[in-house]
């Protein structure tokens, strides 16, 4: 199957409603940001990638005291601030649509300082039957699909701890080379 167009993919994305006043949509991030908040040190320096046009997590961190740099191919599209160091990145409902995540997640991790979290949110595949019928596959911009033993694997090859949280949260922590 052909990729969409950078253009139609843009289309998709411009159709979606993340309007930050929205309660569910809170909600729907905070299972994210509550654990990663436990995670991280107060007035902590972060990146959400992949933020979209309506940035709400990048605002509630910021709500909890976080400074949070922006980065989106098509709306925040600023590649210097791929070049600083973090105390945390989070991407929420991105990693499906990357052709190369294991690279994207590879540079990701490159951007943290030691013992800091990459937190992701993405449906994970249960099984070969279930996938078959699975609604999240028909999004034509979700090109890439992962379960839990791909992220086991990924944290294996880029020296990560791995936390499952619920069913679509994922934290890859690096690890401190100082640590025993």
């Amino acid at each position: 199957m052909d990729r969409l167009s950078a253009a139609a993919e843009k289309a998709i994305y411009d159709s979606h409603e993340n309007d930050l006043q929205d309660a569910g949509y809170r909600r729907f991030l905070s299972r994210l940001a509550d654990p990663l908040l436990q995670r991280v040190a107060p007035q902590s320096y972060g990146l959400d990638f992949g933020c979209g046009p309506g940035p709400l997590l990048a605002h509630m961190l910021r709500e909890a005291g976080h400074t949070v740099e922006l980065y989106d191919l098509y709306y925040a599209n600023r590649p210097e601030v791929l070049n600083h160091r973090y105390d945390f990145v989070v991407s929420t409902e991105v990693v499906e649509h990357l052709a190369a995540p294991g690279k994207v997640l590879q540079k990701l991790l490159s951007m943290l300082k030691p013992g800091c979290p990459l937190a992701l949110m993405t449906k994970l595949v249960i099984d070969k039957t279930r996938f078959q019928s699975w609604h999240y596959k028909n999004d034509l911009t979700h090109i890439s699909f992962f379960s839990r033993a791909t992220f086991e694997y990924f944290a294996r090859q880029l020296d990560c701890d791995l936390e499952f949280i619920g069913n679509d949260v994922i934290i890859l922590t690096k690890r401190d080379p100082r640590r025993c």
